[in-house]
């Protein structure tokens, strides 16, 4: 059976809480233990919970705590995105202050206004010059994957609190909602 799964770059305790708080509010399910700065477990542990997930969209956190190049956060994102049990339905790329330049290119941004731009986001979800791109420490593989929507955001779960998690973690809701509405997903429920 093929599960439908949303990435998330990021995977420290505020985004964990944001992305719990959204795929509940959605029907989705959270794969809690994929959180970690660093992410600790490997491709194979993650798809193995995906496989035990009660319902589709499963959100699942991946994060390299800031390491340059490919750290464990993507070794294992790219295992996942390639398994063929596995469709990814879109990622939410998480925007950091990435000191050694990592950036992605996205579809899409959402501001921390939660208006749609064409623009980058920063860490704190502001508007940046550079078009369709972002920079941060878990995005340097994601060019290389085949999915249909990358969507950048500020830092999940805080961007001045209005990404919190106490107020219903609306940018990150937003970031899914779109990528559930352009993957069709809706469509084959």
């Amino acid at each position: 059976m093929t599960r439908r799964v949303i990435l998330v770059t990021d995977g420290d305790d505020y985004a964990k809480r944001a992305v719990e708080c959204v795929a509940e509010e959605i029907g989705g399910r959270a794969i809690s233990l994929s959180a970690g700065n660093p992410s600790v477990l490997s491709g194979p542990e993650i798809v193995r919970l995906i496989k035990m997930a009660k319902n589709d969209p499963v959100f699942v956190m991946f994060d390299d705590s800031g390491q340059a190049g490919e750290g464990p956060g993507e070794t294992a994102l790219k295992y996942v995105a390639g398994h063929p049990d596995i469709e990814v339905l879109g990622v939410i790329a998480v925007a950091s202050n990435a000191h050694h330049l990592e950036w992605t290119k996205v579809d899409v941004c959402i501001d921390r206004e939660g208006e749609l731009t064409s623009r980058g986001v920063d860490k704190f979800g502001i508007q940046e010059f550079e078009t369709g791109r972002i920079n941060g420490d878990t995005v340097y593989c994601l060019d290389s994957l085949k999915v249909p929507i990358i969507v950048g955001i500020g830092d999940i779960g805080k961007m001045a609190r209005k990404d919190h998690y106490e107020y219903g973690a609306p940018i990150t809701k937003k970031a899914a909602k779109l990528i559930l509405e352009r993957s069709g997903y809706y469509d084959r429920k």
